[in-house]
């Protein structure tokens, strides 16, 4: 990526930014010196080469850091749909976690990734970010399974967030799925097909076609019909040979048991229409949980994807907080 010259080019100052690229290291900016960045960074992270993407036009601008949802999926290259309004209000960063996007390309996971190893990664990212960039906190949003990371850190490293962006969250991910099955079941009954395969779906899954047919039959009721091929079953498979384990940690999560209160302001974001990740279930532990600030945010027309069903009213949204927060200091 040729790195060092592509920064050099990008920079408004004649002030180097900090490049990780292998061991080689350099320093960025002076203090509160604005830079203008537009730029992908490859540093070691848990082990590995990772990808981290940073756009600003004033790197004094706060850090707003993308969890991307999957596992095993990038936000960055369609960043820009989502992105346009709060780039003229934060510091943008998309990171491209283990065995996904660029940092797959580069490298795959030595290890089979586990959420452990994942919430390791998500801190030194952050710390990584905040050196770099020399903040001493940043605002956090995960996306779906984003989440999974980013409530471990709201939990383990308050310290390091001015505020933690929860969008169509991991809450009680057994229950969640529960629920699913029999919606999709009601959904379907006139489906011989859907009522045949979504009847010998275990929860808790016992192989990787528990699963499979749990997502076939929820795509194909958004709409994508692309889920009845062959193609489409190989690749999630293979995908499954990958994510399952991390997964199946996933649905043990139950945050109303585990994290009732937390030390950083948290804002959730829910689609009324998503059944992935239950907004009754969301809902409810919003209710319940204990924050120095939260609010909730409903988007009246969203799904599961609240980032691409409704891209404006969800980067207005989290600029109100935003404003909010500078009004209070």
């Amino acid at each position: 990526m040729k790195k060092r010259s592509l920064i050099l080019a990008l920079l408004t100052i004649a002030v180097p930014f900090y490049v990780c690229n292998g061991q080689s290291k350099k320093e960025l900016k002076p203090e509160n010196v604005p830079v203008k960045i537009d730029t992908l960074i490859t540093t070691e992270i848990g082990g590995i080469k990772q990808v981290i993407g940073i756009k600003t036009d004033d790197s004094n601008k706060p850090i707003l850091l993308f969890l991307s949802g999957g596992p095993g999926s990038s936000m960055m290259n369609s960043a820009g749909s989502f992105t346009h309004l709060l780039k003229d209000k934060f510091t943008i960063v998309q990171w491209d976690q283990r065995d996904a996007g660029k940092t797959l390309k580069l490298n795959a996971s030595p290890v089979q990734p586990s959420v452990g190893q994942m919430e390791e990664d998500t801190y030194q990212v952050i710390v990584f970010l905040t050196k770099t960039l020399k903040q001493e906190k940043i605002y956090l949003l995960g996306s779906s399974w984003g989440n999974v990371l980013g409530f471990y850190i709201v939990q383990k490293h308050p310290e390091l967030l001015h505020a933690y962006f929860a969008s169509n969250p991991v809450i009680s991910q057994m229950a969640s799925e529960k629920n699913l099955l029999e919606t999709l079941k009601v959904y379907f009954k006139d489906n011989p097909l859907a009522s045949k395969e979504l009847a010998d779906v275990n929860i808790p899954f016992k192989n990787d076609e528990d699963l499979f047919y749990l997502r076939k039959w929820l795509f194909y009721k958004e709409g994508k019909e692309y889920v009845l091929s062959d193609n489409f079953k190989n690749g999630f498979l293979q995908w499954s040979k990958t994510w399952s384990p991390a997964w199946n940690e996933v649905m043990n999560i139950d945050l109303p048991k585990t994290l009732k209160k937390v030390d950083c302001p948290v804002y959730f974001f829910v689609g009324k229409n998503d059944i992935q990740t239950s907004t009754k279930i969301t809902e409810g532990y919003f209710g319940e949980l204990k924050a120095p600030k939260k609010d909730l945010f409903l988007f009246e027309n969203s799904g599961h994807q609240i980032h691409q069903d409704e891209p404006e009213k969800f980067q207005q949204a989290i600029i109100s907080i935003l404003d909010t927060v500078k009004s209070e200091k």
